[in-house]
């Protein structure tokens, strides 16, 4: 998946939805952290409120957390 940086969609709508899809896939596995904010900015060429816009969307939605000091993880299923 590629960011379309001309569309319709909302650029942070776009990294969720790739980012979404990696936790779906398992690329991202359950109680790993993900990468930090700064690979994401290199990776999709979107500014840092964007990604951050982007992981908000994933937190609201249940499929990362964010530990201080530590990263973003992804939710792992409830033991």
């Amino acid at each position: 998946m590629a960011i379309d940086l001309d569309g319709p969609e909302f650029l942070r709508d776009q990294v969720a939805a790739i980012l979404r899809a990696r936790i779906e896939s398992g690329e991202y596995p359950p109680r790993r952290r993900i990468p930090p904010e700064a690979e994401f900015i290199e990776e999709f060429g979107v500014s840092r409120p964007t990604v951050r816009a982007a992981l908000a969307i994933l937190e609201d939605e249940g499929r990362i957390v964010t530990r201080r000091g530590k990263g973003r993880f992804v939710v792992g299923p409830e033991s």
